[in-house]
């Protein structure tokens, strides 16, 4: 007689033993005669002579597989279930032809229907685990996402790819170079009805000196013959795009410098030093004139189909930053919630 599902919450083995009898022949085949000699203490040594043949496996719970009646709680669906911060190293197409391996963090995830305990985790892994030997590019990513959404039996299937891209720098004056690098997530979305949406979200930090304090500081020269130094700051701007013909790396760090021109320096003498004060002082800017800057620049780009811009202005004078988010605008796609974009990007930096 089967258990009421109060009492049979994870007692599940896979096929019913009570109506087949099948477990107990496979596990007398796998502990021998003593099976039938009644129940003996676990053996606590570690066993290296098991074989995990087809057989023993079938033997296995699977509770992820198990019947609707294991859910705990509502049996409604769930919108995405998988894994988060797996890594990996992977190969990357760069816009020049060549190639560059880095370490990349993964998260992947598949929608649940309603009856469904769980997903098997360790098959998104698996996935792409599939495909690690190949170079990727963000096309590549829908091959994965077909890949686990047919191995998990999904509607659909998101993935992102979070890397640090180095792009290499030439100093303003000195002529000396560095490597840049840059907080990249690519993201692909497979929906149930076979769209890949593709999206780039790229972080370019440079220096956003104040107009105010700017002007403020010219006054007290001019007037009361005080040196002043006007404030600038650290700032951030996460640009996220969706796109369809290829969009490079490199495409997105050069929209964003000639959009803003005060990227932060890696190299740096005294000359460039000289050469950034300069530069802060020719390319003054508000937060609120950042986001515009950029959205002009992205609106003329005919690849980017949509796009937001969180930028977050880190400021030296206040004990708190400045923010904007600004989006295209367009008919079901980026919507500008401030709150959650500034937590979930510049503002945790």
């Amino acid at each position: 007689m089967s258990k009421s599902k109060e009492e049979s919450n994870y007692e599940w083995l896979g096929e019913d033993d009570e109506l087949t009898g099948e477990k107990d022949i496979i596990a007398k085949d796998i502990m021998g005669d003593e099976y039938s000699k009644g129940y003996f203490p676990p053996i606590r040594v570690y066993d290296d002579n098991v074989n995990a043949d087809k057989k023993y496996i079938s033997s296995l719970p699977d509770l992820q597989n198990g019947p609707s009646s294991l859910i705990q709680g509502a049996a409604v669906p769930i919108q995405q279930v998988g894994i988060h911060n797996f890594k990996l190293p992977l190969t990357y197409k760069k816009r020049n032809g060549k190639t560059i391996e880095l370490e990349t963090s993964v998260t992947g995830s598949v929608s649940l229907e309603a009856h469904k305990k769980g997903i098997n985790m360790s098959r998104i892994m698996r996935s792409f685990y599939d495909h690690k030997d190949e170079i990727f590019s963000i096309d590549k990513i829908k091959d994965v996402l077909e890949t686990y959404k047919n191995n998990l039996k999904s509607f659909d299937s998101k993935i992102m790819l979070k890397i640090s891209y180095p792009i290499k720098q030439n100093s303003l004056r000195s002529g000396l170079e560095g490597y840049q690098y840059y907080d990249v997530v690519f993201e692909g979305d497979l929906t149930k009805d076979g769209e890949f949406k593709k999206y780039i979200h790229f972080d370019f930090v440079y220096s956003s000196a104040c107009p105010c304090s700017f002007e403020l500081s010219e006054h007290a020269e001019k007037y009361r013959n005080r040196a002043t130094v006007p404030h600038s700051q650290r700032s951030v701007a996460r640009v996220s795009v969706r796109f369809e013909d290829m969009l490079w790396i490199e495409d997105i760090q050069e929209l964003c410098l000639a959009a803003l021109q005060t990227e932060t320096q890696v190299m740096v003498k005294r000359e460039d030093e000289q050469a950034f004060a300069e530069k802060n002082g020719a390319y003054l800017k508000f937060v609120e004139d950042a986001v515009r800057l950029l959205f002009e620049k992205l609106t003329n780009e005919s690849r980017v189909l949509d796009f937001k811009i969180v930028a977050s202005h880190n400021e030296s004078l206040h004990s708190h930053n400045a923010v904007s988010v600004i989006v295209k605008g367009i008919k079901d796609g980026f919507t500008a919630d401030t709150t959650r974009d500034v937590f979930e990007s510049t503002g945790l930096r």
